[in-house]
């Protein structure tokens, strides 16, 4: 069938890694005509709501992080040059599929087990094909102590999951560069 979408689940935390998970996304997407992405982000909320649609346009970049924010204000002018121009080409490919990008925000307990559940659930729910999420790849006794949604969802998910690091200096030269 070529008609069928290839659904693609985005976690979006508004950190530095979420957003080079991003672009590997917008990258993918660019690739792939048959992709359909859904960014998704987890709110706190007493109720356990499914969530809200929203439109990704609306809230580009998804809720950066203040500490990344202030990272990327406080470089040099070559590191915030280089920002802007992941970001104008990351909004392009996504303004340019605009039927194909949805944003979807999940109400749930903010522990690191009720966020993984939520989002598996609705992964599931949705018949994703695959969940996209950044990661800062903790060693495994880091992870054991202080615990990374990422691997959670990676150890536990039926869905394929792929992690992003940060992104390599060709990925983003390559990246920035084709039209």
């Amino acid at each position: 069938m070529s008609d069928s979408k290839f659904n693609v689940l985005l976690y979006s935390d508004g950190s530095q890694q979420a957003f080079s998970a991003a672009v590997y996304s917008a990258n993918l997407l660019k690739k792939m005509p048959n992709m359909q992405l859904t960014i998704v982000q987890v709110q706190e909320s007493d109720e356990g709501s499914m969530g809200v649609e929203y439109s990704w346009i609306d809230t580009w970049p998804v809720s950066p992080t203040s500490e990344w924010m202030k990272r990327v204000i406080e470089s040099d002018t070559n590191v915030r040059n280089l920002y802007n121009d992941i970001l104008t080409t990351t909004d392009g490919i996504f303004t340019d599929r605009v039927k194909d990008v949805n944003h979807h925000v999940i109400y749930c307990n903010p522990s690191i087990t009720d966020t993984v559940d939520a989002l598996l659930e609705y992964a599931e729910k949705k018949h994703f094909k695959l969940i996209i999420m950044g990661t800062r790849g903790l060693t495994t006794l880091k992870g054991l102590i202080f615990g990374c949604i990422a691997h959670n969802v990676l150890n536990r998910s039926p869905i394929p999951v792929l992690l992003i690091k940060k992104l390599p200096q060709d990925f983003i030269d390559s990246y920035c560069s084709d039209t």
